[in-house]
């Protein structure tokens, strides 16, 4: 019998449905890859404090269920895992689980940061939050989102290349959400 064998019932007793059930081990991974973009088994046991077949044992299950993926990698036995990288234009339910999680370990973060606030360094102290209402059309908030882009992309690499980082760099949550702000339902208003 294997630490996988002892560590699995919940897989085992999974509904029909195939979903993959809420699990402490797997919520601490997630979150650590949101931290710090890669990890191994073995970085992930050392950081979290389980066992290293335990964590690659979950780390299989989460890409087996499309919420990990395999990160780029020189060969060699370390296997670095990271958040799956899904097209921005992707559709369908995988694409919906994986934006409910992303939400939520959204919203888990700015909690945590709130409450943690006084502990962080002085510097790091402050948040930087705003929110604005446009009137745009498509093709506008469309050119407003690759902006956006294009003002992260040099900063993007540095997830990957950790060496790229300028000593005091943090990870930092950058969430944007542009919709349209859709009229309640029964005014009367137009939808078009």
């Amino acid at each position: 019998m294997t630490e996988d064998d002892l560590n699995t019932p919940d897989e085992r007793s999974a509904g029909t449905d195939g979903a993959l059930r809420e699990h402490e081990v797997r919520t601490a991974l997630l979150d650590l890859l949101a931290e710090v973009g890669t990890v191994t088994a073995t970085e992930a046991a050392a950081r979290l404090g389980y066992s290293s077949g335990l964590c690659s044992f979950h780390l299989r299950q989460l890409a087996r269920h499309g919420y990990l993926e395999e990160a780029p990698h020189s060969g060699g036995r370390a296997r670095p895992w990271r958040l799956r990288q899904h097209p921005s234009a992707a559709d369908g339910p995988m694409e919906e689980q994986f934006g409910d999680l992303a939400r939520g370990l959204e919203d888990e973060s700015w909690q945590r940061w709130l409450t943690q606030r006084e502990e962080a360094p002085p510097a790091w102290r402050h948040d930087e939050a705003f929110s604005a209402v446009a009137y745009l059309t498509p093709e506008e908030m469309s050119r407003v989102a690759d902006v956006i882009r294009r003002a992260l992309a040099p900063y993007q690499d540095r997830e990957q290349r950790p060496l790229a980082r300028p000593d005091g760099a943090l990870p930092v949550a950058l969430i944007t959400r542009l919709f349209p702000l859709l009229p309640h339902t029964g005014d009367g208003a137009d939808r078009d």
